[in-house]
């Protein structure tokens, strides 16, 4: 089976290739670095050889962001190491970019596609010393590869659902070879704890997600002149919306102001590029609109506020005791529902969500035990909890926070045990 992966994967190639091109056109690649992901001319390593090269493997900016507290504290206490951060996503890469700018042991690289003599040709470029997948990464070419290596490899916050898991033991015998490649498997959830000590996995453990770990590099900064107006009023967020979903906000927003003379709501699509069709809504339903950039201020008299820019929503989590988390109501997201809600949470935010928060169970069980979050599934239901949350300070909610920090530094401390332990015992 693997033998088939490995001849199928070289086979489509060129297509691949092509669909890079496509996605460079429309913008969904970095315009000079996507060759990073399909040529090995491409490969450039800056690292020192003097220093243990450690690989980290992030698909995207959630999987980046988790790993930033884990990268900072091993440079700070580790000095003889540098480390290679790979993504595949432009955003992400932009993130890496930014954060890492100013660090020359901290290199970051775009994925090569998981064909055999692209990612024989990446590891002899870096030649790392030990590696790390994060979360549901897993490619069979570049871990084969590295096995024949030697290199020691382990995957953190390992994320496997009972979907993946039973498509995985439709191939047992090649699944069983891969996930025994792992030295180290620090799982998201005990479900998945399971599921890979049934395919073989060798060292599983449970430490907690590590998308909860508090990351210092996370910065709140708000406007003054629009902090003054927030801090005035009673306002909520509806944050990565969906079709149909803003609708249901609107809903909400008419029920409240039937008990309100002024309030607002604060609406963040997925797609910012939806804003227009969101204010089309507004007018419909006869409710005075702003969509606001990155620079502008909050204008008087405008009942829904429709977010146009990335990066500026912690400056409202900041001061709202209340987010609805989009791409959970429609039936449509039961397979892929859910966004990451944890950003709101550790600023003190109350989470409220629909039915379909697939990939975000496990995080989303565990709020509700903290008593974080709520599944809602109508208007009333919402906007009653709302109009209950206007009614608590926002100093009062941040115990919310506090909850969460303490179950942060318990899984930072022993994720970070187990990984200082792999790299002691693993790359002597």
């Amino acid at each position: 089976m693997f033998l088939f992966y490995r001849i199928i994967t070289f086979l489509t190639y060129p297509i691949l290739i092509l669909l890079i091109f496509v996605r460079k056109l429309r913008k969904k690649e970095d315009q000079k670095r996507y060759k990073e992901k399909i040529f090995t001319s491409y490969f450039k390593s800056n690292r020192d050889s003097r220093f243990k090269l450690i690989w980290f493997h992030a698909a995207s900016i959630g999987e980046l962001k988790s790993i930033i507290p884990i990268i900072n504290d091993l440079k700070k206490e580790k000095k003889d190491l540098q480390f290679l951060i790979t993504t595949l996503t432009l955003s992400s890469s932009n993130l890496a970019e930014d954060i890492f700018k100013n660090n020359k042991n901290i290199f970051h690289s775009f994925f090569p596609l998981d064909i055999e003599f692209l990612q024989n040709s990446f590891l002899d470029t870096w030649k790392p010393n030990a590696v790390f997948l994060v979360d549901s990464e897993i490619w069979p070419n570049m871990i084969w590869q590295v096995k024949k290596r030697g290199i020691p490899i382990a995957i953190i916050n390992a994320r496997i659902t009972n979907k993946t898991f039973n498509k995985w033991m439709m191939i047992p015998k090649s699944a069983k070879k891969i996930f025994n490649s792992f030295k180290l498997c620090l799982t998201s959830s005990l479900e998945t704890k399971d599921y890979l000590l049934k395919l073989n996995a060798q060292k599983v453990l449970f430490c907690g997600n590590i998308k909860l770990i508090k990351n210092s590099n996370d910065k709140v900064i708000l406007d003054n002149k629009n902090e003054d107006i927030l801090s005035k009023l009673n306002f909520w967020c509806a944050v990565s919306t969906h079709k149909k979903e803003e609708e249901f906000c609107i809903n909400v927003h008419n029920f409240l102001r039937k008990k309100y003379k002024k309030v607002i709501t604060i609406i963040a699509p997925r797609h910012i590029e939806r804003s227009n069709e969101i204010e089309k809504i507004c007018d419909e339903n006869k409710i005075s609109c702003q969509i606001l950039s990155k620079n502008d201020l909050i204008s008087n008299n405008k009942e829904v506020i429709i977010i146009n820019s990335f990066g500026i929503l912690p400056s409202f989590f900041k001061h709202s005791r209340s987010v609805f988390m989009g791409k959970s109501l429609m039936q449509r997201f039961e397979s892929n529902g859910g966004q990451n809600p944890i950003e709101a949470a550790r600023l003190g935010c109350k989470i409220y969500h629909g039915p379909y928060v697939y990939n975000f169970k496990e995080i989303y069980e565990i709020f509700k035990k903290y008593g974080i979050s709520k599944k809602i599934e109508t208007v009333e239901y919402l906007a009653d909890n709302l109009i209950k949350d206007f009614q608590i300070n926002k100093e009062n909610s941040l115990d919310l926070s506090k909850r969460l920090d303490n179950l942060s530094k318990k899984i930072f401390e022993d994720t970070m045990k187990n990984i200082n332990q792999f790299l002691k015992d693993e790359t002597k």
